[in-house]
């Protein structure tokens, strides 16, 4: 079972999603930073407070934190934006990947040009007799 576990752990899937966890954490720090000391204060130009999780909105004895759930969509926003930025460039590599070995494919090697020489050849004296 130790066996087992030692391969699955190994697997390149397995470690390349740890890997993608550990770098996405670390962009969500990064994103949170641009959100908190970039973005707001631009806000803030407009709506008069730098720090949006201050906004409360107070009805009776219940509190709606108004502003941190504004810092946490302008996060996902970025996130989002960013993922779609990612996949748009893979998709255009991917792409041009494809077209890389379709044009590799297309150019005949010596090889194929000489049977094609023969295969001619074949066809006109077929065509004589």
């Amino acid at each position: 079972m130790l066996k087992e576990f030692r391969d699955f752990i190994l697997r390149g899937n397995v470690m390349d999603l740890a890997v993608a966890v550990i770098v996405g954490g670390a962009f969500t720090t990064i994103v949170k930073s641009l959100t908190t000391n970039l973005i707001n204060p631009l806000l803030a130009l407009f709506v008069g407070k730098v720090d949006l999780s201050g906004i409360v909105l107070t009805l009776g004895s219940a509190q709606f934190k108004v502003g941190s759930f504004l810092n946490d969509v302008i996060n996902f926003i970025i996130i989002a934006f960013v993922i779609f930025l990612l996949l748009k460039g893979l998709t255009k590599l991917r792409h041009l990947a494809a077209h890389e070995t379709i044009e590799e494919e297309a150019v005949p090697t010596k090889e194929e040009e000489y049977l094609k020489e023969i295969r001619d050849l074949l066809v006109q004296q077929q065509n004589k007799h």
